[in-house]
């Protein structure tokens, strides 16, 4: 099976479970939140976008985003 090109690294990921309390985390377990984190990315930022046209703006504002994440 090919390995899947991620957006995120998965090594600080990890170690965010561990950081968070997980004392050891499966490689499978790393794939869904690594899925889960880039779908939801993807979702948030098309999101946003809409709020920056709205504005009449090409660039996305932390504005922008903070609203999509509100209103998610």
């Amino acid at each position: 099976m090919a390995k899947k090109k991620r957006l995120f690294a998965w090594s600080p990921l990890r170690k965010l479970m561990a950081d968070a309390g997980a004392e050891i985390v499966s490689r499978d377990a790393v794939e869904i939140l690594l899925d889960y984190l880039e779908k939801r990315a993807k979702l948030l930022t098309e999101s946003a976008i809409v709020f920056a046209k709205h504005s009449k703006r090409k660039k996305v504002s932390a504005g922008d985003m903070g609203l999509a994440i509100e209103n998610y």
